[in-house]
């Protein structure tokens, strides 16, 4: 099996070994598929379609079928993002802190994820190390 790499805490490329090196083809995949950029991307249009549904539901009456439409977008993007930060904390694809801001405090608002993604890409910047 090749050894592969992904993104570090700060951007450096480490190997991912031990119990968390991808097994097969799936494991592979995902840390291919699945970057920090990517997640970066779809954490801010999560918070776009969120701020959608509090305009929707809260400044305009909550017309429908839009009021609906934006929260279940919202409800099932939090389900795919929690779901993929966990893995991707397994495959150290983001780190612990930011799978938390997604998971745990995405659900009341998505903005505290999209803030540690920006918050973590300027310390890739600064740390050297280029984006996802």
């Amino acid at each position: 099996m090749t050894e592969h790499s992904h993104r570090g805490w700060i951007g450096r490329h480490k190997p991912v070994q031990g119990a968390h090196a991808p097994k097969g083809i799936v494991g592979r995949e995902f840390i291919t598929t699945v970057t920090f950029g990517r997640m970066e991307a779809v954490s801010l249009a999560h918070s776009v379609i969120y701020l959608a549904l509090l305009i929707s539901a809260f400044a305009l009456g909550g017309p429908q079928p839009w009021t609906f439409i934006f929260g279940l977008s919202h409800g099932l993007i939090w389900i795919g993002m929690s779901l993929a930060s966990v893995t991707a904390v397994w495959f150290g694809v983001i780190n612990l802190r930011l799978a938390v801001a997604i998971a745990l405090l995405g659900c009341i608002a998505p903005f505290f994820g999209s803030a540690e993604f920006i918050r973590q890409n300027r310390s890739r910047r600064e740390a050297g190390g280029t984006e996802a």
